[in-house]
């Protein structure tokens, strides 16, 4: 569109649609603006964001509060857009425009930061903006008043927090630095999009990561659990698939057969999405876990078939048993089992981060840590005694 007249004024307004059980969100210019595509003056923006007219539950009203800051967000950029040099000057633009941004809701843009996630990754995000909107009690905030200050202060409010998960305990140190990472994210982009005015997230001290236990499967234990019957196969396939490519059950239980593909030169590997970090990844496995994949069906069906949740829950701790282990190992241990053998077998760490999709070298060298250990364990198994 170009402009009119330059005292052209923005204005937010709803119309009723749906008979009257929406109402449809537009942006109102007057004097009108002349549309360069048509050739005619027009007042109205359609902004395809809509208000349920009568909110029945909570889903309804955070819907309808997200759709009406992301259009007031719109009106703002719209009108900063009209504003010309003759009217205002460039350092009166900037003060009504930090102003109008100011006064925005920085909760409901985390709300929409948390709205863009899907999948395993979500339920983090939704933690992370529970936590928060624990710490301002129930109430709102402005971009205006997001400061280093009070994020140090959400920070140490994580640190004394208590688990939403299990009432009565204690937030663990890494479940804090992960939720607390989701806020540093979103002041991130918000600076990014220019709704900061300061870079409020590289101000903020991170939470560091406590080191925790990894428990994982010595080659000769993996050996014996694959000697070993699972009460259902589907189970073992992915169990045995994450200890020889390393893959998260999120990503496992996703991955379809449009994503395997064999290369006559470079044999069989895996491009796909993964879950987590939500980066795209190509990744080679061996001929043995291509194996454990079975016969290839349709592009767009899943590989693992029938792999649920509650099963491997279910039926790991027994299998694990029935093998004679007696380590408490999970399926996410699995990961941490193709991890600790190629290093053991003298992959380097960079390599490894590779394939463990790793953003960091330095995710990876907790497991340094697990090898060190495991050689000391090694020195003592011989004895001449």
């Amino acid at each position: 569109m170009k402009k009119k007249n330059k005292k052209t004024k923005v204005t937010l307004r709803k119309k009723a649609i749906s008979r009257g059980k929406r109402f449809s969100l537009y942006l109102d210019y007057y004097p009108p603006l002349l549309n360069t595509a048509t050739g005619k003056s027009t007042r109205r923006e359609f902004l395809n964001l809509y208000l349920i007219t009568r909110p029945l539950n909570v889903f309804d009203k955070r819907i309808n509060e997200e759709n009406l800051n992301t259009a007031k967000m719109i009106q703002v950029k719209r009108q900063n857009e009209l504003l010309k040099e003759d009217i205002y000057t460039v350092i009166e633009k900037g003060i009504l425009q930090v102003k109008e941004i100011g006064e925005m809701s920085f909760l409901s843009y985390f709300e929409n930061q948390v709205n863009k996630r899907q999948g395993s990754n979500l339920s983090i995000w939704e933690y992370a903006l529970g936590y928060f909107k624990d710490f301002l009690n129930s109430g709102d905030i402005t971009f205006a008043e997001i400061t280093p200050s009070l994020i140090e202060d959400y920070r140490e409010f994580m640190l004394q927090a208590n688990s939403k998960r299990m009432p009565g305990k204690k937030l663990a140190n890494n479940s804090a630095q992960s939720y607390f990472n989701k806020l540093k994210a979103t002041l991130k982009q918000a600076f990014k999009e220019g709704l900061l005015q300061q870079d409020i997230n590289s101000k903020t001290e991170y939470i560091k990561e406590e080191e925790t236990q990894r428990n994982f499967l010595y080659l000769e234990e993996a050996q014996r659990l694959f000697a070993t019957d699972c009460p259902k196969e589907i189970v073992k396939s992915a169990a045995l698939f994450s200890i020889l490519t390393g893959l998260r059950y999120s990503d496992i239980e996703k991955l379809e057969w449009s994503e395997i593909e064999y290369s006559r030169y470079d044999g069989p590997f895996i491009r796909f999405r993964q879950q987590k970090t939500e980066g795209q990844q190509t990744l080679p496995i061996s001929e043995h876990a291509f194996e454990l994949l079975g016969k290839r069906q349709k592009s767009d069906d899943k590989v693992f078939v029938g792999l649920k949740k509650w099963d491997v829950d279910r039926l790991v701790p027994a299998w694990i048993a029935a093998a004679g282990i007696s380590k408490h190992i999970t399926f996410h241990c699995f990961r941490h089992t193709y991890a600790t053998l190629q290093l053991n077998s003298g992959t380097d760490i960079f390599t490894v981060s590779k394939l463990l999709g790793h953003k960091s070298v330095k995710t990876t060298q907790i497991y340094t840590k697990v090898i060190d250990k495991t050689k000391r364990e090694s020195t003592s198994r011989i004895n001449l005694k």
